[in-house]
């Protein structure tokens, strides 16, 4: 089960609808060893992309000597899709080196004045994906 804030669930939404016809991406960093998602941090999506999300990646380079220096790991990763549910496509599943982060999808695909959307998130290993519950709390 993902627990997460509802200040970091909103953060990865408005990320998502802010780049929306876009997909948006980004990473939730949290102390290693704790599984708990506390520092957002959007990334840019430089395939510019409705159907494609990737990091750059001497930005992701930077992110994680980052978060070695502070002794945390990716908790969250997160993207939307802007088309389609939210479920990992097979270019996510390729994508997926982190077994033990929680994969966030947000789905835009409906976005007319923040109507509906899906916040779903899985686990990925070895191309396997098992989706799991997300509990939202006020905080840990």
């Amino acid at each position: 089960m993902l627990t997460i804030t509802a200040a970091l669930f909103d953060q990865i939404v408005a990320h998502a609808r802010q780049d929306h016809p876009d997909e948006a991406c980004g990473v939730v960093a949290g102390p290693a060893g704790t599984g708990r998602p506390e520092r957002f941090i959007p990334m840019l999506n430089v395939a510019r992309s409705p159907t494609f999300y990737e990091f750059d990646s001497g930005d992701l380079l930077k992110l994680y000597r980052e978060m070695d220096d502070r002794d945390e790991e990716p908790v969250v990763i997160y993207h939307s899709h802007t088309a389609t549910e939210a479920y990992p496509s097979r270019t996510d599943l390729a994508y997926a080196n982190e077994p033990e982060a929680h994969y966030v999808l947000v789905s835009t695909a409906d976005t007319d004045d923040a109507g509906p959307f899906q916040f779903r998130s899985y686990r990925i290993v070895d191309g396997e994906v098992t989706e799991e519950e997300v509990k939202v709390v006020e905080s840990y």
